[in-house]
Parts: C-alpha cells; structure tokens; sequence
C-alpha cells in the first residue's frame, strides 16, 4: 500500500496524514469513502448468518426505552417484522465467513494486522440502535444501505444506566450531529460517545480494532511464557536450577514462607522475563491466536503447484525471529524468512516465489494447507 496516495476512504488524505492527525485524536467524517460497499450483503444474509452456531450475533429491540438483548444463534422466525420500528440485528466476525467483508478489512492495512479485530455488521429497522454508548477502541462505521444518524461527542467521565441491558450512556451531551448515506464513513477514536439511530431500514458496518487491557495481555502472555518455560526446562535447563536452603535454621514457625524461597521465586521470574526473545514469541503467539470459535476445515494433503493464498480466517504475523500463524510460532531467517514476511504482508505468494522457498519452508507451508490456513492458488505465476 502506498501510504503518500491520497485515498477516497480517507477524505482524500494519505495514510500517513490520517494516522498524524485523526487517529486516536479526532473524528473524520467521509462522504463517499467506498462506492456501492457491501453490496452482496443484503438483510438476508445477515438473517442466515444470524442464525448459524458458529456466528456471534445479537438481537437488540427497544420498545418505547424498555430495551431487550436476546444472543444467537437467532433463527429467522424469531426476528421481529420488518415494518416493526426499533429493533437491531448484530453480526460479529462477518469477515470471517463473507469474502466480500473481509476483502472490505483489506482497505485498511495501513493499521497493523496485529490491533485489527473484525467487521461487525448490523441491520436495523426505523429508529433501531443501541443506545448511545462509548467504546475502548478505534471504530470505522460504514453506512452500507440505508441511512443512519450519528449523534457524537467527546465523553471525559462516562455514566452508565443502570436499568437497560446495555452498556448504555446516562446523560448523553452530543456535540455533532451527521445523517450517513450508503457509501459514507464516520471515523471515532475511542472515548468518543456516539448513538446511532436508523432512518428507515439500513445496514452499518463497524470495522474495530483491538485494544487489549493490560490485565488480558499480561495474563495471556504469561500464560505463553509459562509453557515455554517448562519446554526450556525438558530442552536445554535454563531453568532447571533447584532451591536450596543448606543454612536455614530450625523454625518455631513452620507455616511461615521463608524469606530465602520467597526471594527464589522472585529471582526465578525475573530471569524469564529477563529473556525478549520468550517475550516477543509468546506476545506473537496471543495477538495470533483467531478470534474465539473460528475453526478451520482440514484438507486432504497435496502439492503446491500454484501460488498460496492464505485463508480469510487465518491471523498471520512476524517479528525480527518469528512468524506466527493461528496461535503457533516458528523461528524464521534469510530468504525463507523475507518470503513468510511477505505471505504475511500480502496474504498470497506466487508461484515464483514458492519456487524460492527452503525444503523446510516449502514442507511448513503444505502442513498449514493441509491445516486449511492457506490454500493452493492456481493460475498465478
């Protein structure tokens, strides 16, 4: 992607410029980012996907402020009539299982694969919504069919009702006011507060992005570094050393820790976290991991006589030593290593450049087929 090209996504800024002066500063409001997005999206496609177990969905209906939350799998029958106003179907993780959606994600690599989490889209028919409400995270918000008005404003101290099912905001003082046609983008940062309200029936994707809590990363990441840890121990003993207390004295307080353990143990962690490259692989490995529920259709083992492309559902990433795939990590260097960077960068290789992979590389590459993370893709040299 050319970053210095200015995008009709962005307003007519560059990548560059957007990430300087909006992101994570200040909404943009873009008339026109994408012509006709979406349009093999329609509300029935959205009902069926709704209604499958493997989809995160919710049903969102306010009739007259007593708002009820219903979660999927949601079959159709059991959606309100369309012609009844107020109601609001969600469907998280689209690009997951829609093409369309996830080549829609594409247009926003300019962000790192890494913070990206999916496309959520929603339909809604006259005067649904879910409240005014503010989120943690970065949100694109794609008007798709339909017409949606944004009602947002920056929010310092947030306030939540107590009597609603939702994490909805109490005393909402909006600033902006914008009507969203099909084709028009709203771009909020997080802490910004914003409701949502259909005007007649219509279809709003949000394209978010993740921002972990410290808490959640830290505990993942030692969760992964706890695991290696013991594998260091088996391979190499690194962290084989055992405690010894050859001078400890005789105790009248035998359910008291020792001051000498204590210490020991906190010598043992700091030396596996005294080790980046245990660090770096296993915050590879969490921000790898595929969104919760996504499982992958093993395939026959064949030949990769054509290019790869890797499949929509595969999260793929690399550091200066690893490449992560769905969770796992491998050590990577020299060409094999540029080439798996640029799987990850492009999300396909040629068949040309299979042809430069290592034995090892090209032998990793057919498990993942096998596995379904990438697939065989023919016709391109």
């Amino acid at each position: 992607m050319d970053l210095a090209r200015a995008q009709s996504l962005l307003g007519g800024l560059t990548a560059a410029q957007f990430m300087r002066v909006h992101w994570q500063k200040k909404p943009l409001l873009v008339r026109g980012a994408i012509a006709d997005p979406l349009p093999g999206i329609d509300r029935r496609r959205l009902f069926a996907l709704a209604a499958r177990d493997d989809v995160e969905s919710r049903l969102v209906v306010d009739d007259d402020d007593r708002w009820s939350v219903r979660r999927g799998p949601i079959p159709r029958r059991a959606l309100p009539p369309i012609a009844k106003p107020g109601w609001t179907l969600l469907v998280q993780g689209v690009d997951l299982h829609d093409d369309s959606a996830h080549a829609l994600l594409g247009r926003f690599r300019f962000l790192a694969d890494a913070r990206l989490d999916d496309a959520m889209i929603s339909f809604a028919t006259d005067g649904g919504g879910v409240g005014p409400h503010v989120d943690s995270y970065d949100v694109f918000l794609l008007q798709t069919q339909g017409r949606r008005r944004w009602r947002v404003g920056r929010v310092a101290r947030p306030r939540l009702r107590d009597d609603v099912p939702l994490k909805m905001l109490a005393g909402f003082a909006p600033r902006h006011e914008w009507l969203l046609e099909p084709g028009d983008m709203l771009y909020l940062p997080p802490g910004w507060g914003h409701e949502g309200t259909a005007v007649g029936p219509c279809i709003t994707c949000s394209i978010g992005f993740r921002a972990p809590a410290v808490a959640d990363l830290a505990s993942a990441t030692l969760q992964r570094l706890s695991e290696f840890i013991a594998d260091e121990k088996m391979r190499r003993g690194r962290f084989n050393n055992l405690y010894a207390d050859v001078d400890q004295p005789a105790t009248a307080r035998p359910a008291r820790i020792p001051p000498s353990l204590q210490r020991f143990a906190d010598a043992a962690i700091e030396t596996a976290l005294r080790v980046p490259r245990l660090r770096r692989r296993a915050l590879g490995e969490v921000l790898s991991e595929p969104k919760p529920g996504t499982w992958f259709e093993r395939v026959e083992p064949g030949a990769l006589d054509g290019g790869v492309a890797l499949d929509r559902r595969t999260r793929m990433l690399y550091d200066e030593d690893h490449v992560f795939i769905n969770g796992e990590s491998y050590q990577a260097s020299g060409n094999d290593a540029k080439l798996m960077h640029r799987l990850a960068d492009e999300r396909h290789l040629n068949r040309a450049d299979l042809r430069r992979l290592g034995a090892d590389a090209r032998q990793l590459l057919e498990h993942w087929a096998e596995a379904g993370w990438c697939m065989n893709r023919r016709g391109h040299p």
